[in-house]
């Protein structure tokens, strides 16, 4: 029976493998870190992490976890509403509450999970979800699983999102949904402007900070508080995956009401297993970390102003961004794959990504800034750039 499909499964990646598309995965030996080893035995400059506080190999973030191994086990081998929650989980969720200035707090195993399981609990036919068209695949999938009416909204594009919220009007309920920094192109959520349309047709605002919480706002509580609106946002979503050490889990944040419904109906909350001890242990210290000093998102600010300074000036094709995230246009898939090829070759590990990651015909390169790096890194990293884009025609 398999012989068959085994065939047509053979045939799909070797069209996959032709247009540049297939997805290679290269194998890390060392901490994640700015400089990393691959199997190979190279040590190149990673710049294309979710490191962006530069916490992934933190000895404080590492000495914590150890303490809670001692203390607390390795696993809690339950779902939460079992016998899956320890007070390591519940300090956790108070903390991230504070830090964003929400109500209260539901952990994930990750992001994933938050925004898959947060709308088929909240929204019934009767309402409305409008969701950015460029909105992450965790939250696409989560809009399908609910039963709600679906509207969606050019990216970032506030007179799509007025057209869509008059075209919602006869729903009971009506939420906005976006990211608040969209992962592929760097650029933040105009959430001032989605707050003022909100308050206009009586909407609810969701934001997921997975790639701005520790990256934007003065002190990286993400877009929320780069545009004042702490507190005033109904649910904010995020992970600990990425700025906030880089390991794993994703919580909710919010107004009280939802997170608790979401602890009585929530589909990934109540049927996966709780986030280790040793990792909730290593969050609440994290928290800690960050509101103590601004320090690793000040030199995050002044890296990503570094580096995109010097690669615009170079000639290349930058999309505008107020984050860590730096997407280099290059438009072809393959080109794309080669030239992040020959960039590791020279000591620069990025990756080409393309449809369907990002739409047909707009590959590129995303480096990704992190404050681990240190100014010889980018440097090397802008040269080695520069190189290969007179190399392959990309720059004159």
């Amino acid at each position: 029976m398999y012989s068959n499909y085994q065939k047509f499964l053979q045939e799909e990646i070797s069209e996959i493998k032709k247009a540049g598309l297939y997805k290679s995965e290269r194998v890390i030996v060392s901490p994640q870190g700015a400089e990393i080893e691959v199997s190979s035995g190279q040590k190149v400059l990673n710049f294309c992490a979710n490191n962006y506080l530069g916490l992934a190999n933190n000895p404080k973030l590492i000495e914590a976890a150890k303490n809670a191994l001692d203390t607390h086990g390795y696993g809690m081998s339950s779902v939460r509403f079992i016998c899956g929650t320890g007070d390591l989980h519940k300090e956790l969720e108070r903390k991230i509450a504070n830090f964003f200035g929400t109500e209260d707090t539901i952990l994930y195993a990750a992001c994933f999970d938050a925004n898959g399981g947060v709308f088929e609990p909240l929204f019934t036919q009767e309402d409305g979800i409008i969701s950015d068209t460029l909105n992450h695949a965790s939250i696409i999938d989560g809009v399908r699983l609910s039963k709600a009416q679906r509207f969606r909204f050019k990216n970032a594009d506030m007179e799509d999102l007025e057209k869509q919220l008059i075209a919602a009007k006869d729903c009971r309920f009506k939420i906005i949904v976006t990211d608040g920094v969209f992962s592929m192109d760097g650029n933040v959520a105009p959430l001032d402007k989605i707050y003022e349309l909100a308050n206009k047709y009586d909407a609810l605002i969701m934001v997921d900070e997975s790639h701005s919480a520790g990256v934007v706002g003065k002190t990286g509580r993400g877009i929320t508080e780069h545009f004042n609106l702490m507190g005033k946002v109904e649910i904010i979503t995020g992970t600990l995956g990425k700025a906030f050490g880089g390991a794993i889990g994703g919580f909710t944040t919010g107004k009280k009401e939802i997170i608790e419904m979401l602890r009585q109906r929530s589909r990934p909350y109540l049927f996966s297993n709780s986030i280790p001890p040793l990792v909730a242990a290593a969050g609440i210290k994290m928290i800690e970390m960050m509101s103590e000093t601004n320090e690793l998102q000040d030199k995050l600010h002044d890296n990503t102003e570094y580096f995109m300074k010097k690669m615009s000036k170079l000639g290349f094709d930058i999309k505008p961004t107020e984050s860590a995230i730096c997407a280099i246009m290059l438009y072809d898939a393959k080109l794309a794959q080669d030239f992040a090829a020959k960039l590791l070759d020279e000591g620069i590990y990025v990756i080409g990504f393309s449809f369907p990651v990002v739409p047909r015909n707009e590959a590129r390169i995303r480096v990704q800034l992190s404050a681990a790096h240190e100014k010889e890194h980018l440097d090397k990293a802008i040269a080695a750039f520069e190189k290969i884009g007179k190399e392959m025609g990309v720059l004159k």
